[in-house]
């Protein structure tokens, strides 16, 4: 997880972002060879398309930016978490319904974990968050 390594020059991003997650995954998996590690590098844009092979990640998180034609093509290499923008969930009502609907058409038949681009905000609603969950669970079931 890694909020900041959107405003990171490539350089940096790689120094910074890539290398040390790589190193904890190798680490991670000399124990645990079986359990997957999901990676979040918040705002990557154009660097999300090579962050799982250079990092070796299981599953990608992805924030509420990317664009979801991208989302597929990321799905061709595992497993993608997110990327609902938070600020739907604040909303509510239509903004949401009509936000996890489109995640869910787009990439609902690929490996996918439904989840925020980002963290929940502390004046989201719960029941817009209860809301949430009953349309991705009657749409996943």
């Amino acid at each position: 997880f890694d909020s900041w390594s959107g405003v990171l020059d490539e350089a940096s991003f790689d120094a910074f972002c890539v290398e040390p997650v790589a190193e904890i995954v190798r680490q991670v998996k000399a124990v645990h060879p079986d359990v997957p590690v999901i990676g979040f590098p918040k705002g990557a844009g154009e660097r999300y398309r090579d962050y799982r092979s250079k990092t070796g990640i299981t599953g990608l998180g992805l924030d509420w930016t990317v664009p979801l034609s991208m989302a597929k093509e990321l799905q061709l290499g595992g497993a993608v978490q997110g990327n609902l923008d938070p600020l739907r969930l604040v909303a509510g009502g239509k903004a949401l319904a009509d936000g996890v609907d489109a995640i869910l058409r787009r990439l609902g038949g690929g490996p996918l974990i439904f989840n925020l681009g980002h963290g929940i905000t502390p004046e989201t609603p719960i029941a817009h968050v209860e809301a949430m969950v009953k349309q991705v669970r009657s749409a996943t079931r």
